[in-house]
């Protein structure tokens, strides 16, 4: 029995080596290459960098962000769905009732955002 899972554990060591070699090999070889004074300045064209590298961002875009990321991910999972819709219903009536509380727990979700502020721009 154990030894099925002797190719995962290989893996696993493999992965787990090469992960722990390059990031000894990065400290010891990265020392030899940093250069120092005017070679580490960011270059603008020429010109001398003033001022900061990009404008702070609110942190309610990113918030926006990922709860868009989310709810669209969650669409994705009812495109398959609604494609074989025809088929599925004809063999098994709880699909539709499935699909039901898959969308409630959305609904849930989406009123709980709702009521924590997050779309709310001017909070």
């Amino acid at each position: 029995m154990l030894s099925d899972y002797l190719p995962v554990l290989m893996q696993v060591l493999a992965a787990t080596g090469f992960a722990v070699s390059m990031l000894v090999l990065s400290v010891l070889f990265g020392k030899i290459g940093r250069r120092g004074g005017v070679r580490d300045d960011p270059y603008e064209c020429g010109m001398l960098p003033i001022g900061e590298g990009a404008p702070r961002f609110s942190v309610k875009f990113y918030l926006v962000a990922m709860l868009f990321v989310i709810f669209d991910i969650e669409v994705v999972f009812m495109y398959p769905w609604a494609v074989q819709f025809k088929e599925l219903i004809v063999t098994n009536s709880m699909v539709l009732l499935s699909m039901a509380a898959f969308v409630g727990v959305l609904g849930v979700a989406y009123l709980y955002v709702l009521k924590k502020g997050a779309l709310n721009w001017k909070a």
